[in-house]
């Protein structure tokens, strides 16, 4: 599927059996290579973010990449299905039902489930939506307003606050994360960075103008996380938001204005060749 110079596997079992560390120049020098090999619209035929890409309407965009990156854990094939059931399920016009659906419409979401996700999740997340463009504008605006030069990590708490102001059940607030309470907040780091990040290539949207890429965070998971220790990127052994506030600053000093394609190059290492 993807195909790199035609030396990176010699490059890649050197960098496993070396014991001495990579020049920070060297470290970038690889990085930057591996980001651009799977920064490349190949990657979209294997990633949730194919799910917002069949969109052309921004709100469109902005409601199926919240939605398919909100249940992106667990198998990708079936993230992949079960949030194009979640756009079936609202006609395939997300934007059209969040905004006009009236009770009724709501019980057809019943039948969705996706691990602890499940109908009762969606129809608040729905509801919350409305909320999101009725009384603030749009997410873009909600995480513009709390938005820091250093990151987005209080704008992600704020967005929460927000989403949650209406009444719902205690058990959903668990499917959107909070950085201020532990949280690396991966899904929405994601959700972010397929909104934020504009890379010319068509697989991150850039369609939110209100924010930069210098303030995206990576999606720290398994995949990239084990990735960055082996690298010496990150030295903290959980995947909490301590260590996203470690990766972020070790990432920022290897491209400031873009620290976040660098999720590329980990998560590909990780994912697809096993580093």
């Amino acid at each position: 599927m993807f195909s790199g110079v035609t030396n990176q596997k010699q490059e890649i079992l050197e960098l496993k059996n070396n014991t001495t560390p990579l020049s920070s120049s060297e470290l970038k020098e690889f990085l930057d290579a591996k980001a651009a090999e799977y920064n490349k619209p190949d990657f979209i035929d294997t990633d949730p973010i194919q799910v917002p890409h069949a969109f052309t309407r921004k709100e469109d965009i902005e409601i199926a990449g919240f939605l398919a990156a909100t249940i992106a854990w667990g198998n990708r094939k079936s993230i992949i299905n079960n949030a194009r059931k979640m756009m079936a399920l609202m006609g395939d016009a997300p934007y059209d039902f969040v905004m006009s659906h009236k009770a009724d419409d709501l019980e057809k979401l019943n039948t969705f489930v996706h691990r602890t996700f499940n109908g009762t999740d969606l129809k608040c997340f729905v509801q919350s939506l409305r909320h999101i463009y009725g009384r603030h504008g749009g997410p873009e605006t909600v995480f513009a307003k709390y938005a820091g030069e250093g990151g987005l990590q209080h704008a992600i708490h704020h967005f929460k606050k927000s989403f949650f102001e209406i009444p719902h059940l205690p058990r959903t607030e668990k499917h959107v994360s909070d950085p201020l309470k532990g949280s690396s907040a991966k899904r929405i780091n994601m959700f972010l960075r397929w909104m934020v990040r504009n890379d010319n290539t068509g697989v991150d949207f850039g369609i939110w103008k209100q924010l930069s890429p210098s303030q995206l965070s990576c999606p720290l998971d398994v995949h990239s996380g084990n990735v960055a220790r082996k690298l010496g990127l990150l030295k903290r052994k959980q995947n909490d938001a301590r260590a996203l506030t470690e990766l972020d600053g070790n990432l920022r000093e290897l491209d400031p204005s873009d620290p976040v394609k660098y999720d590329f190059a980990l998560f590909g290492l990780g994912a697809f060749e096993k580093f």
